[in-house]
């Protein structure tokens, strides 16, 4: 019952924390110089006062601001997010068809960055004074430092140009054509790269911190009361060690949420992967307000509900959270 009572409490405040992020994502925009008006005048080659009046007078932007704010959140609220003038349909149509690639990219990043980033903390906290802690300690340095894209533009250099493994861009062969396992195994071929790139950093992240928090509790007296009975090295790390060293891993990518939302933009773009990070870079060069929003409005969305689902797996996995409530 009390989780329960903790669920609906967290599902409140970020209720109100996606509200605050609509309020201010709404007023950062209008106060960019420029609005539709703007930039449907600049594709048209120009028009006069009259013209400009009649067009923000269409898009309600002669409105007052709270007015234009709160006829936004109630249409939120009905998940209606506008219309895109320079894609000529719905955001939500947008966002929804653009979903799918995105998501693919980010959970598949995320899930390879902790599977392999785990194996490696765990790895080097084996042997901490050891030559495979060295060389992860400078695989972590290395891909923390090096930006995003950069490594985008490298791997893609070197795997798709001077060595043609994986494709240039986009996320699947229109030639190719066949059963569906012909399909899905084009679309892995053109996922690699650009999930290699975006993985490298919280891999990084990962690895660091699960060794710092595996040597930790490899010096805890339950540890050395397990050594004690005589269990195996193996069983000691990875049936008693490891779950309660996996807790900063999983608060941290929980945390790091709204980093990979943001690094997929840039990966996107590097690998013309049709997702929301393209969407946005189509938008935001053509100043397309709506969709903007829109997309500001789902990444939101995603970190918001994706802390929530960290706290709530970790009071699953680790028993003195669900003690402390």
């Amino acid at each position: 019952m009390k989780l329960v009572f903790a669920v609906i409490q967290r599902v409140f405040y970020a209720a109100i924390l996606l509200l605050a992020v609509i309020v201010l994502n709404f007023f950062m925009m209008h106060l960019a110089p420029g609005d539709i008006a703007d930039s449907i005048a600049q594709t048209m080659g120009g028009a006069d006062e009259e013209i400009m009046k009649e067009i923000r007078a269409d898009y309600g932007l002669d409105k007052p601001f709270l007015t234009q704010l709160g006829q936004y959140i109630f249409k939120v609220a009905q998940f209606d997010l506008g219309y895109s003038y320079f894609y000529t349909q719905p955001v939500t149509t947008l966002i929804l068809a653009k979903i799918p690639a995105t998501l693919l990219l980010v959970i598949t990043s995320q899930i390879l960055a902790l599977i392999v980033g785990v194996l490696l903390g765990v790895q080097s906290a084996k042997n901490p004074n050891g030559i495979s802690s060295f060389v992860v300690s400078m695989l972590a340095l290395f891909g923390y430092a090096a930006p995003v894209f950069w490594t985008g533009i490298l791997l893609l250099i070197a795997f798709s140009l001077k060595i043609p493994i994986f494709p240039v861009a986009g996320m699947y062969d229109v030639m190719v054509e066949g059963s569906f396992f012909v399909e899905a195994l084009d679309v892995l071929k053109h996922l690699v790269l650009p999930v290699v790139t975006l993985s490298s950093i919280f891999l990084a992240l990962y690895s660091r911190l699960c060794r710092a928090s595996m040597m930790e509790v490899l010096g805890s007296d339950y540890i050395r009361t397990a050594k004690a009975k005589g269990l195996s090295r193996n069983e000691i790390i990875y049936k008693h060690a490891l779950k309660n060293a996996l807790s900063p891993v999983i608060t941290l990518a929980g945390l790091q949420l709204s980093a990979v939302v943001s690094g997929a933009v840039l990966v996107e773009a590097v690998y013309s992967w049709p997702g929301l990070g393209t969407l946005a870079f189509n938008s935001i060069l053509s100043r397309d307000t709506p969709t903007i929003l829109g997309i500001l409005f789902f990444s939101s969305l995603v970190v918001i509900v994706g802390n929530l689902l960290t706290d709530l797996v970790l009071r699953l996995i680790d028993p003195r959270m669900r003690g402390s409530e």
